[in-house]
């Protein structure tokens, strides 16, 4: 196999992910000489304003992808839920590996559970999602923004006005923190998580049929057909980061996957919800989103992305 050159951002989680990922390679073929080259991208660039409000959609990978066309790149190590649901032609995912735990993490000062906070206690995520769904459940807190790299976000929240802050577990586990500074884990029931949260993508071109071989050897495929429900109901929905949309698909004992699609208004008033379980991935979101739609939940995201 050749020298491999892979693309990631510069941040440390996405550093740190692709070292974990390159140890899989490893694994599989020790005598693979693989570099890291680090690519700054305008997601990252953008520190002073939420996301929703700057576009969005693939700010995380535009310029990761430009290079792969470029052929500056071999491959590209994604957070997933970074990545839109349509790719550039001449561009593949060309394995999903392991997932993370995918779901959010709250932590609070004091270890204060999040049912127990007071009125007017205030949360901090970076997500419409998040704020959608506590404000649904908790409407007496206050969402407040913020953003920044996981140790930022934790040293805020010890040093500013946050009673709590939520943020994706995976990034927590990826980058060796302890359970013991998560109060609890928000599990579907509370929080539907991003889609494709705690999964990453590995992006390659199409024609590359050598590198593609490799890949597969470390595709986990009953992760890829959860991922594929999550991202074909996005699609479907167009959703963007400027929408509170979630989705969470898991494989049961049967080998059926269930999967959940949720579509919110950033209030948290208006929540459109549906699950399903079946055996084809891309029929499952397919079935959430036309059920989301006759309940009307593409006025929102219409709406929404219309005001952006």
């Amino acid at each position: 196999m050749r020298k491999l050159v892979i693309g990631s951002r510069r941040s440390q989680l996405a550093l740190t992910q692709s070292k974990q990922f390159i140890e899989k390679l490893k694994a599989i073929d020790p005598t693979l000489e693989v570099e890291i080259k680090e690519i700054v991208t305008k997601g990252d660039q953008i520190i002073d304003r939420q996301l929703s409000k700057v576009g969005g959609k693939g700010l995380f990978v535009k310029e990761i992808q430009n290079e792969l066309f470029n052929k500056n790149i071999d491959f590209a190590i994604h957070s997933l839920k970074d990545v839109p649901s349509v790719l550039p032609e001449g561009l593949t995912l060309g394995c999903i590996p392991d997932r993370e735990i995918p779901f959010d993490a709250y932590l609070a000062k004091d270890h204060v559970r999040l049912e127990a906070l007071k009125a007017g206690s205030i949360v901090g995520t970076s997500s419409l999602r998040r704020g959608a769904q506590l404000l649904a459940k908790y409407p007496h807190l206050e969402i407040k923004w913020i953003r920044g790299n996981i140790d930022t976000r934790i040293r805020k929240l010890n040093e500013e006005n946050y009673d709590a802050i939520i943020l994706a577990a995976a990034g927590l586990k990826r980058m060796g923190w302890s359970d013991e500074i998560v109060t609890t884990y928000l599990e579907e029931d509370l929080m539907v998580p991003a889609i494709g949260q705690g999964a990453l993508g590995i992006e390659c071109r199409s024609d590359d049929t050598a590198l593609l071989e490799l890949l597969k050897q470390v595709h986990n495929e009953s992760v890829a057909a959860c991922v594929t429900a999550e991202r074909t109901f996005l699609k479907d929905m167009d959703g963007s980061c400027q929408v509170p949309i979630a989705g969470y698909a898991k494989v049961m004992e049967d080998n059926q996957i269930h999967f959940k699609g949720l579509v919110m208004s950033p209030d948290g008033k208006q929540r459109f919800e549906h699950e399903v379980v079946g055996t084809d991935p891309i029929e499952l979101g397919k079935r959430v989103s036309a059920q989301l739609k006759s309940q009307g939940a593409n006025e929102i995201i219409q709406a929404l992305n219309e005001s952006h």
